[in-house]
């Protein structure tokens, strides 16, 4: 399948922006997080006309290039010629988050297996391990409405997810916003390992939980752990991972 490059059509920032996400979708499917075609990753591009990245639908994302990803405004609407169609319905979670979160440069939703057992999970996320403390520290619940295909859930998932970086949404999947792609990406690798340990622990007897108290200053250890950069110091490494995978995501 051939994509003519759009390294020379966009800005350099929107070509950055590009690769990234790219590499992001990359990553998902190496990780085994993707569900066929089936969820979404949106980048919202610098400036005011609030324009974001979104896969074109169709495509596994092991195929997604920085060429092949669609621009569209806020309704889900094409604003870039391309041969792709978009799903707007795949785009309400992430129009709603992108509204009322300006912080949200990026939102990645995923279906994968453990993320929707814990979902399905009244107990939710337990505090079971030092990757479940990240999460609770800056966690939300949005109880299963259907498939999100309406407008009038949109006011009730903003509530749920408010100021959280995480979001289980209940039944469904799993959410994370970040304010660049890398903290997204981090935030969701952090959230599903969260789940995948839940559920390895609970099929091994008796589970031992993480003292509240240190639940309490999880923010400040995560800032001091990391000097804030968590993503930044991530992202470079997992960059040489996509390209040592295939480089061609960057076309």
């Amino acid at each position: 399948m051939h994509i003519p490059s759009l390294k020379e059509v966009v800005s350099e920032q929107e070509w950055q922006l590009r690769c990234d996400l790219a590499a992001a979708y990359r990553l998902v499917a190496a990780y085994g997080w993707s569900d066929l075609v089936f969820t979404h990753i949106s980048a919202r591009i610098p400036g005011p006309e609030h324009h974001f990245l979104i896969n074109p639908y169709g495509l596994m994302f092991d195929e997604i290039t920085a060429s092949s990803l669609v621009r569209v405004d806020q309704d889900c609407n094409k604003l870039s010629d391309s041969p792709f169609p978009v799903n707007p319905a795949g785009f309400v979670i992430h129009s709603a988050i992108h509204a009322v979160r300006e912080d949200a440069g990026c939102v990645l939703h995923t279906h994968s297996r453990a993320g929707v057992a814990v979902s399905a999970q009244k107990c939710g996320v337990l505090p079971i391990s030092q990757q479940s403390t990240f999460v609770l520290g800056s966690l939300g619940y949005h109880a299963y409405e259907g498939v999100a295909l309406r407008d009038e859930e949109k006011p009730r998932l903003q509530a749920d997810l408010g100021t959280a970086n995480y979001l289980m949404l209940r039944n469904h999947g799993l959410l994370t916003v970040g304010k660049t792609i890398a903290e997204a990406f981090l935030n969701m690798y952090i959230f599903e390992n969260t789940c995948r340990i839940q559920l390895d622990a609970q099929a091994g007897g008796e589970l031992v939980h993480v003292n509240p108290k240190i639940l309490e200053g999880i923010a400040g250890v995560m800032k001091t752990a990391t000097a804030g950069q968590g993503a930044n110091l991530a992202w470079p490494a997992l960059l040489r991972k996509a390209e040592r995978l295939d480089p061609g995501y960057k076309t």
